[in-house]
This record gives C-alpha cells, sequence and structure tokens, in this order.
C-alpha cells in the first residue's frame, strides 16, 4: 500500500469512526487497514487517532491531518480529470425514503449508469436521519426544514402535502370544516420524528400562518409506510407528500380533509458533507437529481 493509498485509507477511518468499516469501503481486510494506520503513524511520528473497544476518534494531530488529506486528494483528483476522461468513477453511497426513490430516481437510473459505466452506486433507505460522515454516506435527499448541521445542501424541490383520512375513519368521526374542529373529535396516526422522539404535530395553513394541531393517537410509528396502512385501517388522520398519497385518494381508500387548509409544503434537499471533497462522481449525481425535480410533479 503505498502513501496515497494509507491517506485515503485514514480519511475513511476518520469519517466512518471504525477500522472495519473504513477496510469494508476500501476492499481491504480489518488487519491490512490497521497495519497500514499503524505504518501512517510511524512515518509521521505522531499518534494520529484514539481507538477504543467501541469507536475511533482522531487526536488533534489526527484532525490536522485529515484536513490536509482531504485537501491534498481534492487536488489530486481536480488534477488528474484535467488529463484523463473525467467521467466518474468508484463507489457513491446515497440515502433517501424508499417512496422517493422508486417514483423518481429508479424509473431514470438505468440512463444514468448508462451514462457513466465507472460509477456504481450504493442505495440506502430508511425513515431516520443517517448520520452521514460516520455511516459513510455521500449525499442525502432530505425533507424538511434543514437544522444548522454543518452540511451543504442544494434545493432540489418543494413537495405538496396533504391531509387525509379513509372513508370509515370520516364516517364514524365527521369531516370536520376547520382545523379548529381537529381537537375535540379527531384523532391522527401519529409519527415519532427521529429527531425528537416526539409525535410530530399536524400542520396548517390558517389565514396565511402556519398552526400546529397536536391530536392524540390510538397508535404511534417511526415508518411512513406503517402510518399510510394504519391511515387506510381507520386510525386517524395523516399527512404526507401528495405524490405518496396519489393512488389511495384516486381510488377512494382515502379521503383528502380541509383542502382549504393543507399544510406548507416542504422543501425537498440534496445534502453532503462540507469536508467531503465534492468527487465527480457526486456531482454529476447532484445535476441529474437536480434534473429530475426539476421536470417533476410534486
Amino acid at each position: 500500500m503505498d502513501r496515497l493509498d494509507r491517506m485515503q485509507l485514514f480519511v475513511r477511518v476518520v469519517e466512518r469512526r471504525s477500522f472495519s468499516a473504513a477496510a469494508a469501503d476500501r476492499g481491504l481486510g480489518r488487519s491490512t487497514a490497521t497495519e497500514a494506520i499503524k505504518q501512517l503513524e510511524a512515518d509521521l511520528g505522531a499518534r494520529l487517532l484514539e481507538r477504543t473497544t467501541r469507536h475511533v476518534t482522531p487526536t488533534l494531530e489526527g484532525q490536522a491531518h485529515y484536513q490536509r488529506c482531504l485537501a491534498i486528494l481534492s487536488d489530486i483528483e481536480e488534477a488528474e480529470s484535467a488529463f484523463r476522461d473525467s467521467r466518474p468513477r468508484g463507489l457513491l453511497r446515497i440515502d433517501a425514503h424508499p417512496l422517493l426513490t422508486r417514483t423518481f430516481l429508479l424509473p431514470k437510473l438505468p440512463a444514468f449508469l448508462e451514462r457513466y459505466p465507472g460509477l456504481d452506486l450504493h442505495i440506502g433507505q430508511g425513515d431516520r436521519l443517517v448520520d452521514m460522515v460516520r455511516e459513510g454516506v455521500d449525499c442525502a435527499l432530505r425533507a424538511g426544514e434543514l437544522a444548522d448541521s454543518g452540511l451543504i445542501a442544494r434545493r432540489l424541490a418543494t413537495i405538496n402535502e396533504v391531509t387525509c383520512a379513509s372513508p370509515a375513519y370520516l364516517a364514524r368521526h365527521g369531516i370536520p370544516a376547520t382545523p379548529a374542529e381537529l381537537e375535540a373529535r379527531h384523532l391522527c396516526v401519529g409519527f415519532v420524528s427521529s429527531r425528537t422522539g416526539e409525535v410530530m404535530p399536524l400542520e396548517f395553513m390558517d389565514g396565511g400562518q402556519v398552526r400546529l394541531v397536536a391530536l392524540g393517537s390510538r397508535v404511534t410509528v417511526n415508518n411512513s409506510d406503517t402510518m399510510t396502512e394504519l391511515c387506510r385501517l381507520g386510525f386517524g388522520l395523516m399527512q404526507a407528500p401528495r405524490y405518496r398519497l396519489a393512488q389511495d385518494l384516486a381510488e377512494g381508500r382515502l379521503v383528502e380533509v380541509l383542502p382549504d387548509h393543507p399544510p406548507s409544503p416542504t422543501p425537498l434537499s440534496a445534502v453532503y458533507p462540507q469536508n467531503r471533497h465534492t468527487a465527480a462522481r457526486l456531482r454529476v449525481f447532484l445535476d441529474w437529481v437536480t434534473e429530475i425535480f426539476v421536470r417533476a410533479e410534486l
């Protein structure tokens, strides 16, 4: 393993906080990765990593070396792209909601990968917010307002939301005419936020202002597919992107509620770590998803 290989491995160990995960990312055995980092530390005459049974964290010297490595690797990639075919190569790890992926990305994925034959893609999926740096994710598609997390964000689109319930639920509880009527006689399917651990309130535009309404729930969940199925079964109101529920609404399994007081639209962004050099594979992916959502019906 040469000096550049050790540098790339060290960057991955710092980001993944794990020798095993970094070794797997680089296609190495764990013992090979461990020995390579020991050799790097010996060459530099400095301890770069603190190792415990559960985590690996950079020392002060290690953090400083990590930042220098990022700059060097970025410069090397830019220099090489000027003298060779600069088409992107390698593995890109992204994270996106399953339905968003199936609806918008997968239909156009064959053409994207045909355009870039040297590019491989790993797609992680779920409702939780991933720790992008620790889990080695290069780019995530996230809906909602972004916290000040140190991530770089590119706004892709604005998603229209809808409030709905099943016909059976509305037959039992009535159809509300205003958000003010909800608290007295209605329930929701409670969706627990992965960020706060609390059930998220329903949100309505009322007189030009956003109004939050917290309703009781017989059942709470942390998975949006389960939430939708519970809504179909009559457990309460729910709010979700309109594209997600379009077929249910068209076929009568769900009914839109309070259409004159919709939830405020939800921004959709592509985010990536600011300390991750923007490789060609990430740049082309960002351009691709931007083009997809410019044309999408949301």
